[in-house]
């Protein structure tokens, strides 16, 4: 993968900052995007330790002009986009889905759907120019099954799956491969910060009776971007200790 290039949004934290990792490891260049300047001059940090070459763009994914700025920057850059983590996404309150506030449901579309959506339009559209490349969505467990007071974000999800499941239909044949990752819950930083008796309570949920690890995601992440994967797409892939099959 040495000299490709990736766009890895979300790329601050969890999953986006291990595949970043991962990727430079592998000598890819990466643009990172993210809303955190801190948190995404950090995974840049860590990209160049590795002997990458890395670039930060902050954006909103949910804002149009931003996603248009990001690829225009890596193309800048780096001259192509070879792969692309469309990763970036938030979660909501944990309230009965339908008592969600019309605002909390729109930032949750916003940014899930809406952000992925324009970022699979932009990044792919350059794609073309160059004669293919690999995608992968973050979609969740709960784009699979359904996920109790996160209901507007499994809605997200679920259309995930249903976006990377019908472009992989129309743009097999111009060399894009589309797949999509389901994780379940995993110990980010976010999930570290619940009470040690929640914590354990949602371990013990899992078949495997244990959390994913974010380098467990990454790892199947750049797989599927990889030349390995060469005939995978259009998949879902659950990460999830076999939540997904209960």
């Amino acid at each position: 993968m040495k000299g490709k290039t990736a766009i890895i949004t979300g790329g601050g934290s969890g999953f986006g900052q291990e595949t970043a990792i991962k990727l430079a490891q592998q000598g890819v260049n990466i643009c990172v995007v993210d809303i955190s300047d801190e948190n995404g001059l950090k995974t840049v940090e860590l990209c160049e330790k590795e002997g990458a070459q890395a670039i930060f763009v902050k954006a909103d994914v949910s804002n149009l002009d931003q996603v248009k700025n990001y690829v225009a920057k890596t193309i800048e850059a780096f001259g192509k986009i070879d792969l692309f983590f469309n990763n970036a996404g938030i979660s909501g309150s944990g309230v009965r889905t339908l008592e969600c506030s019309e605002d909390e449901f729109e930032a949750i579309v916003n940014v899930n759907l809406k952000g992925a959506f324009y970022g699979l339009k932009y990044v792919v559209n350059e794609m073309l120019k160059t004669g293919g490349g690999s995608v992968v969505n973050t979609a969740s467990l709960g784009g699979v099954v359904g996920m109790p007071t996160l209901g507007v974000y499994s809605a997200t999800k679920h259309a995930i799956v249903g976006l990377t499941k019908t472009i992989a239909g129309e743009y097999g044949r111009d060399n894009i491969r589309i797949n999509a990752i389901a994780p379940g819950t995993n110990e980010t930083p976010m999930v570290k910060a619940f009470p040690a008796d929640a914590i354990a309570a949602m371990a013990d949920a899992v078949p495997m009776g244990r959390l994913g690890q974010p380098h467990e995601v990454a790892d199947v992440v750049v797989f599927l971007l990889s030349e390995q994967a060469s005939y995978i797409h259009g998949a879902v892939i659950s990460i999830d200790g076999g939540s997904a099959a209960l």
